[in-house]
């Protein structure tokens, strides 16, 4: 756990983690889940130092509950797409729109 967690945040991250683990997560695998999902609360909450704009705009974990997975999903958000645009430096994202990032992305549209 991140340094100046709590108690209820250890908690979470334990019973996240074992959650993944019981639906067929690897070990790294669920840690990285249960992290991923416990630090975001946090930055919702205002419980860290820093915090992404995907982190804090983005719907909540527990709402979100596999909403996007399954049929019918309509895949990543556009602010999902244009955080990965960034990392991978794809030119010109800020003035494309959502099916544009999933093509300059190669993902499906």
């Amino acid at each position: 756990m991140p340094a100046g967690s709590n108690s209820k945040r250890e908690r979470q991250y334990e019973h996240i983690k074992e959650s993944a683990e019981d639906r067929g997560e690897s070990t790294g695998r669920a840690k990285e889940i249960a992290a991923r999902t416990v630090n975001k609360e946090r930055a919702r909450s205002g419980e860290s130092k820093t915090a992404s704009r995907t982190s804090t705009k983005d719907m909540s974990s527990g709402k979100r509950g596999g909403q996007r997975s399954g049929k019918g999903s309509q895949g990543p958000t556009y602010d999902q797409l244009y955080e990965e645009a960034k990392r991978k430096g794809v030119k010109g994202r800020s003035d494309m729109n959502k099916s544009q990032l999933q093509r300059a992305l190669g993902n499906k549209s």
